[in-house]
């Protein structure tokens, strides 16, 4: 019974992309939450600022101009 578990675990992160990737992406988004920004895809906008990163892909976190 043990092995089935061992199996099971096994099969479980072959089956997840990149675990760590996608929780430091999670992480990001989470930041860019907090400090009342929003995630673009592309590009931030013209009265906006990059002040960070929203995932590993290149999503941008982007404030407003103070």
């Amino acid at each position: 019974i043990r092995l089935y578990y061992l199996l099971f675990a096994l099969l479980f992160l072959f089956l997840l992309p990149v675990p760590g990737k996608i929780i430091i992406s999670g992480l990001q988004k989470y930041y860019c939450k907090i400090r009342s920004s929003q995630c673009a895809l592309i590009g931030c906008h013209p009265k906006e600022e990059q002040i960070g990163r929203c995932s590993l892909r290149g999503r941008k976190c982007c404030q407003k101009k103070k």
